[in-house]
């Protein structure tokens, strides 16, 4: 079983930056990162493949930039220009599969526990 352990979630204002990180117990081929803002349905927003395609929703494209450290079994979303819209449950997602495409919740069979990350205007 693999376990993924996020962190990096808070505060902050809007305009500013936070970084996401995801540690897994062991190397995964796809990772992906959603999103579940107040009162809405879990959305994908960035996905990256072992290749190294990414997928961003339109909502954060130009702003988050999804990226991996094969090393140390880690993935970061980076987030810019963050936006009160931003606010919700990030939470990342591992699968073994090699998915190239938009980040759907039945292709990842591991999940980490969600950080929250509160963007204020």
């Amino acid at each position: 079983q693999v376990q993924l352990v996020e962190s990096g979630g808070g505060s902050v204002q809007a305009g500013g930056s936070l970084r996401l990180s995801c540690t897994a117990s062991t190397y995964t081929r796809s990772v992906a990162w959603f999103r579940q803002s107040p009162g809405k349905e879990r959305e994908g927003i960035a996905a990256l493949s072992p290749s190294g395609t990414t997928y961003y929703a339109d909502s954060v494209k130009g702003r988050f930039t999804i990226s991996r450290d094969n090393a140390k079994n880690t993935a970061y979303l980076q987030m810019n220009s963050l936006k009160s819209e931003d606010t919700g449950m990030y939470y990342c997602a591992a699968s073994m599969g090699w998915l190239l495409w938009a980040p759907r919740e039945t292709d990842y069979t591991y999940w980490g526990q969600g950080t929250q990350v509160t963007v204020s205007s």
